[in-house]
């Protein structure tokens, strides 16, 4: 049939039969012998090949699974739920990991095998997770990576109140107790583990505050503050997770705890000895500048605020009216001012009993170095939310009847 290349003298089956032709010529019957004898030869080693291939991958199969090569996985979609954490600069191969600790995948390989060609779990923030028990790789990484598998994380934004607050349209904005209930509910092999309103502001009410993770001179400065508002201002904005289950002081210490890690970034307590004013009336302050101007007017607002402390006149700030009246915006009525009480600064001269609001870092640094300035009054005049400041009640006049004309006011 084909024809072979008479010079290519290396081949196999060549170089034994040229060894087998070297020899003293035979007699053509068993020359023919002799060829099917190499052949016969040739047949044996190609025989022992194939067997010695097929113990050497048997071998490597062995020393695959010996080696962990290997690894054991579950099946299905699991059952059971359970909650695990991811905590901040965990690894993929960290993640897989606790996954294994909490009884949801079989093995880390099997997570991590399945994970290797999924962009999302690169993107897996820090939080809590719930998931089931006995889940195969694949489905923990397609379950750990949707949206609703992430429970218990809360956004509290500046400016936020402990209670809810209504438009004048009905609507409500959560306050933090509404917000962390919200956070704390799941349905854990069936069971909610919600935790009311009702059960924070009780701990809040009667816990001892320290205990709490309160700082002793935050606490210290709520003492004389009304029992239901004696928490404001001390859960700093900020993203906290709350893990599903948890009691309602445990809820409360993760936040406060979280909240006074920020206020000893800002050099609280010591810091606010440069203002003559108590760590605790620093927070008060910050909270008001917090409810009354945007970020660009911090400064300039909490001067006007120290500036009238100081030459004992009442601060007249619509926000301390609106707080008690749980009201979102600012401008309140001649009733509403003449409403008694020590939230009202319109008759009283010193700063209310506690903060209004949850404070940002920008805000309480602005109520520990104010600019320099003799500002007196500001009022709202450009339609972008920036004042307008004054160092007397004619300019004061001047300022808000311009701003009422163009219409900002």
């Amino acid at each position: 049939g084909e024809d072979y290349d008479e010079d290519y003298d290396d081949h196999p089956v060549d170089a034994l039969l040229a060894d087998e032709e070297s020899e003293e010529a035979p007699e053509p019957g068993k020359l023919r012998g002799r060829r099917r004898s190499a052949v016969r030869r040739l047949a044996g080693w190609a025989a022992a090949i194939a067997v010695i291939a097929a113990m050497a991958g048997g071998a490597w199969f062995g020393a695959k699974e010996l080696l962990g090569f290997g690894y054991e996985d579950y099946q299905g979609a699991g059952q059971g739920d359970v909650v695990v954490q991811v905590e901040q600069g965990d690894s993929t191969a960290a993640i897989a990991a606790r996954l294994v600790k909490a009884g949801v995948v079989a093995s880390s390989e099997a997570f991590l095998e399945a994970a290797e060609n999924n962009e999302d779990i690169r993107s897996i923030q820090p939080g809590y997770y719930q998931l089931k028990k006995r889940m195969s790789g694949a489905a923990a990484v397609r379950a750990i990576v949707a949206d609703e598998a992430r429970v218990g994380h809360v956004q509290i934004r500046s400016g936020t109140q402990l209670d809810d607050l209504r438009q004048p349209n009905g609507e409500k904005i959560p306050g933090i107790y509404s917000l962390l209930s919200k956070a704390t509910c799941a349905k854990i092999d069936g069971k909610s583990t919600c935790v009311p309103v009702k059960e924070l502001r009780k701990v809040a009410e009667t816990a001892d505050l320290t205990k709490l993770g309160v700082p002793r001179w935050l606490a210290s400065g709520a003492k004389k503050a009304p029992k239901e508002r004696r928490l404001e201002g001390m859960v700093l904005p900020g993203v906290y997770d709350i893990k599903p289950g948890w009691s309602a002081e445990e809820v409360l210490k993760e936040v406060l705890s979280a909240s006074a890690a920020q206020f000893e970034a800002v050099g609280l307590p010591d810091t606010a000895k440069a203002t003559k004013r108590t760590a605790y009336e620093v927070v008060v302050i910050a909270s008001i500048v917090e409810r009354e101007a945007v970020k660009n007017d911090f400064g300039k607002v909490a001067r006007v605020i120290y500036n009238r402390l100081d030459d004992g006149m009442r601060l007249e700030m619509d926000s301390t009216i609106n707080y008690v009246l749980d009201r979102p915006h600012i401008r309140t009525s001649p009733k509403d001012r003449a409403r008694p009480g020590p939230y009202n600064s319109y008759q009283n001269t010193s700063l209310p009993p506690t903060p209004i609001s949850s404070p940002s870092t920008d805000a309480i640094n602005a109520a520990l170095k104010p600019p320099r300035g003799s500002w007196l009054y500001f009022v709202k005049c450009e339609k972008n939310g920036l004042s307008c400041f004054s160092t007397s009640f004619d300019e004061h006049q001047r300022n808000v009847a311009d701003a009422r004309k163009r219409g900002v006011w």
